[in-house]
C-alpha cells in the first residue's frame, strides 16, 4: 500500500482510540474492580450459622448481605449497567469495500482490469462520544447505588426480624414462667379448698388460666416457625432448622445527632439519583450536538487509472443535519428528562428527610415507653402479685385478685421486652433512614462519584 494511503489507515486507526481510553474507560475499571471484588458466593452446600450456639444481629444481617439472591441480581443489574460504556464511546465498525467495472475484464480497449478497494471509518462530531461515555458512566453508578439501596433494605429486614426472633423467643421464656406459677397456684388453690378454707372456684380459675397459657404456647411456636422461615428466606435457604436460638439482647444502634444534610448525603437512592441527573445533563448536552454533522472519512486505491500517483484516493462524507423536527423534539425530550429526574431527585430526598425525622421521633418514644416500663410499670406489677399472694395466703383477698395480679405482672413483663425490642427496632428503621446498615451501623459503602463534568 503507498505511503498516503497508509498515512489515511492510520489516521482512521487514532480516531477510534478516545472510545478505549481516557477518564471514562479508568472509571469503568475501577468499577469493575469493585465489582470483582463483590462477587464471592457461598460455596455450594455450606449452611450458615454451622456450629453456631446462639444467633447475633450482625452475624444475621451479615449473612443475609451475603447470600439474598435480591442482592445478587442488583449486582448483575450493576454489571450490565456499566458494560454499557465500551459500547456507547466505541466508533462503529469500519467498513470494507471492492468494486470491479466488470467491462474491463478482457478487453482490448484498457490495459488492464478496473479494481477499486477502499476502507472508510464513521466519525462522530467530536464530543459525542464522550458525552455518551458520560451518561453511561453515570447510570452504572446509579446502578451501583441502587446496589447499595438493596443491601440498605434487605439488612434492615434482617435487623427487624432479628428483633422478632429474640422477642419471640422471650416471650416463650415468659410464657413457660408464667405456667410454672400459674400451676404452683392451682396447687395451693386446691389445697385450700380441700381444706375448707378455700372456694371451690379458685381451682377451676387457675385451670382456665392454665389453658390459656398452653394455648399461647401454642401460638408462640407457631409465630417463632412462621419468622424463622422469613429469615430463611432472606438466607436463601427452603429450611429453617438449622436457625440457632438468639444471643443475649443487644438493640441496634442508632446515631441520633446525625446533620440531616450528611444524613441524606449517606442515602444511596439519592446518591443514585445525582447519577441520574448527571446522565440526563449528558444526554441533554448531547441531544443539542446533535445538529451538528458527523463524519466519514475514507481511504482508497482504484487500479482504473493509468496513471500510478491518481490510484491512491481519500475522502471526506458528512451528513447534512436537515431533520429539523426530529432534532427538535430529540432535544425537548432530553431536557424534559432533565427536568424530570432533577424532579425526582428532589422528591426522594423530601421523602428521606420526613424518614429520618419521623424515626427519630418514633425512637424517642420507643425509649420513653422502655424507661417507663421498666422504672414503674414493672417493679408495680411485682409488688402487686406479692401483695395479693399474702393477702390470699392470709385470707384478706381472693384468689381472682391474685390470678389479676399474675396476668398483670405477665402482661407487663412481655411489655417490657416488646418495649425493648421495638426501641431496637425504631434503632434499626433510624439507622437504615440515615443510610447505614442496621446491626452493623456503618455507613453503605458506595462507589465513587465519576469524574465530574462534561464538556460540550
Amino acid at each position: 500500500m503507498l505511503p498516503r494511503l497508509r498515512c489515511v489507515v492510520l489516521a482512521m486507526a487514532l480516531a477510534a482510540l478516545p472510545g478505549c481510553f481516557g477518564a471514562g474507560g479508568a472509571e469503568v475499571r475501577r468499577q469493575a474492580r469493585e465489582l470483582d471484588a463483590l462477587e464471592a458466593t457461598p460455596p455450594p452446600g455450606e449452611r450458615p450459622f454451622a456450629g453456631v450456639a446462639a444467633l447475633e444481629r450482625g452475624a444475621l444481617v451479615d449473612e443475609v448481605l451475603r447470600r439474598n439472591p435480591t442482592i445478587a441480581a442488583a449486582r448483575f443489574a450493576w454489571r450490565a449497567a456499566l458494560a454499557r460504556h465500551p459500547q456507547e464511546t466505541a466508533l462503529e465498525d469500519p467498513m470494507v469495500g471492492y468494486s470491479l467495472a466488470p467491462r474491463t475484464i478482457g478487453s482490448k480497449s484498457v490495459m488492464q482490469e478496473a479494481h477499486r478497494f477502499e476502507v472508510s471509518q464513521a466519525i462522530p462530531f467530536p464530543g459525542k462520544l464522550a458525552l455518551r461515555g458520560a451518561a453511561a458512566i453515570a447510570e452504572a453508578e446509579a446502578a451501583g447505588h441502587d446496589y447499595q439501596t438493596v443491601r440498605l433494605r434487605l439488612a434492615a429486614m434482617a435487623s427487624l426480624l432479628y428483633d422478632d426472633w429474640w422477642l419471640l423467643a422471650r416471650a416463650a421464656e415468659l410464657n413457660r414462667e408464667h405456667l410454672e406459677l400459674v400451676r404452683e397456684l392451682r396447687e395451693i388453690a386446691t389445697a385450700r379448698y380441700e381444706s375448707g378454707s378455700g372456694e371451690q372456684q379458685d381451682p377451676l380459675r387457675a385451670e382456665l388460666e392454665e389453658t390459656v397459657l398452653l394455648h399461647r404456647e401454642v401460638e408462640l411456636v407457631t409465630s417463632r416457625r412462621t419468622t424463622a422461615f422469613q429469615i430463611a428466606a432472606l438466607l436463601h435457604e427452603r429450611d429453617a432448622a438449622f436457625l440457632p436460638p438468639p444471643a443475649p439482647f443487644v438493640a441496634a444502634p442508632a446515631d441520633v445527632g446525625a446533620a440531616l444534610d450528611a444524613a441524606l448525603a449517606g442515602r444511596p437512592e439519592i446518591q443514585a439519583a445525582d447519577a441520574r441527573v448527571r446522565a440526563r445533563e449528558s444526554a441533554e448536552a448531547l441531544a443539542r450536538r446533535e445538529w451538528l454533522p458527523d463524519f466519514r472519512v475514507s481511504g482508497g486505491y482504484d487500479r482504473g487509472w493509468n496513471e500510478s500517483d491518481m490510484r491512491p484516493m481519500v475522502g471526506l462524507e458528512l451528513n447534512v443535519p436537515l431533520q429539523v423536527g426530529r432534532r427538535r423534539a430529540a432535544t425537548e425530550q432530553a431536557r424534559a428528562e432533565l427536568a424530570m429526574a432533577r424532579s425526582e431527585r428532589e422528591r426522594l430526598a423530601d421523602e428521606a428527610a420526613a424518614e429520618i425525622a419521623t424515626a427519630r421521633e418514633r425512637l424517642a418514644e420507643a425509649r420513653h415507653l422502655l424507661a417507663l416500663t421498666r422504672d414503674r410499670m414493672l417493679p408495680a406489677a411485682r409488688d402487686q402479685l406479692t401483695a395479693a399472694r399474702i393477702g390470699f395466703e392470709t385470707g384478706r383477698t381472693g384468689f381472682a385478685d391474685l390470678i389479676e395480679a399474675e396476668r398483670m405482672l405477665r402482661d407487663a413483663e412481655l411489655g417490657a421486652e416488646q418495649a425493648l425490642a421495638d426501641t431496637s427496632r425504631r434503632g434499626a428503621e433510624l439507622a437504615a433512614a440515615l443510610g447505614r446498615i442496621p446491626g452493623l451501623d456503618v455507613p453503605a459503602p458506595a462507589p465513587a462519584e465519576a469524574p465530574g463534568g462534561h464538556h460540550e
